[in-house]
């Protein structure tokens, strides 16, 4: 599938790759999982700083910049959600079909926040 979607469909705008934007983005999508973004954020800082490194700083980055990018576009969230619904299915091949399905909206999320 393309990453060209209709802004019209998204819920919001991709925001910026900083801490501020994407907590301001996840706030609107899923304010739901805050607590976990800074959770994460706070662990990613400590690496960071443990590591003397910015890749976990980056990482925790692009985590939030693909979850978020999920959560704004009802097409991604949908797709998302039916294949996590699907994932322990008693008959392999539709968990197999799910996780597939997962990895393609995965996929597809994680080049939209590359470009």
């Amino acid at each position: 599938m393309s990453t060209q979607t209709d802004p019209e469909s998204e819920l919001i705008p991709r925001p910026e790759p900083t801490p501020d934007a994407l907590r301001a983005a996840l706030a609107v999508v899923a304010p739901g999982r805050l607590d976990e973004m800074q959770t994460m954020k706070d662990e990613a800082f400590a690496k960071a700083v443990e590591w003397q490194s910015l890749s976990p700083v980056q990482s925790w980055i692009l985590i939030w910049a693909k979850e978020i990018e999920i959560a704004r576009r009802p097409d991604l969230s949908t797709r998302c959600a039916q294949a996590r619904g699907s994932l322990e299915h008693e008959d392999p091949a539709v968990a197999w079909e799910a996780l597939r399905e997962l990895s393609a909206v995965v996929g597809e999320a994680m080049k939209a926040v590359r470009e």
